[in-house]
């Protein structure tokens, strides 16, 4: 699997639904993940297949966070699997061949995952970060290289990044990159995905 650059995590934003998965189409962002924890199952249904009517046939792909039984609802693209969700295995048997990418949080959690087969894994946070209630230890820049150094899928930079610190993130390796906040807390998404596009293909 190739490395797919910026990926977009939807948590509460400030933009519609429809608007965020129009955008990421329009500006060719590869992934966009919808992790939202504090609404009911039917509305977690309702806007998945609205991000997948819209995604359907683009180059973003869509990801499902957490629910690999709204995953197969919605016909998503991937499934992420956090430390403490449904096991891979156990996922499998719900999504069958959906591709998976699963959340760590330290080297150890890396090899781990790396031995289930993942199609990426996510890595951080690399900064502390506010988009969880309990949010796990800050890994660094330093931990990021070493996991970049070992692993042979796609690994996914997450937490706290912004483009005031993107350079010393690109500047470890990291050829993907996670952002919750910098695109969620603004009514400006476009624009945002614009500006940071650019800001990535000039490093």
């Amino acid at each position: 699997m190739e490395d797919f650059g910026l990926y977009i995590i939807i948590t509460n934003p400030q933009s519609s639904y429809r608007q965020i998965a129009e955008s990421c189409v329009e500006q060719g962002v590869k992934m966009l993940q919808l992790r939202e924890k504090l609404i009911s199952d039917k509305d977690l249904i309702k806007i998945g297949k609205e991000i997948r009517a819209i995604t359907k046939g683009s180059e973003t792909s869509f990801v499902m966070n957490d629910r690999p039984d709204i995953a197969t609802i919605c016909d998503a693209d991937f499934l992420h699997l956090g430390q403490d969700d449904v096991s891979m295995e156990d996922a499998r048997k719900i999504v069958g061949d959906m591709k998976i990418g699963l959340s760590t949080h330290s080297i150890q959690q890396v090899n781990e995952a790396l031995a289930q087969k993942p199609d990426y894994i996510g890595f951080g946070p690399i900064y502390p970060t506010t988009t969880k209630a309990k949010p796990d230890k800050t890994v660094g820049v330093e931990q990021l290289k070493q996991v970049l150094a070992l692993a042979t899928i796609p690994v996914v930079a997450i937490g706290g990044i912004f483009p005031e610190n993107i350079d010393d993130i690109l500047n470890a390796g990291a050829k993907n990159i996670a952002m919750v906040r910098h695109f969620m807390q603004t009514d400006q998404f476009d624009q945002r995905i614009h500006d940071f596009t650019n800001l990535l293909n000039k490093k």
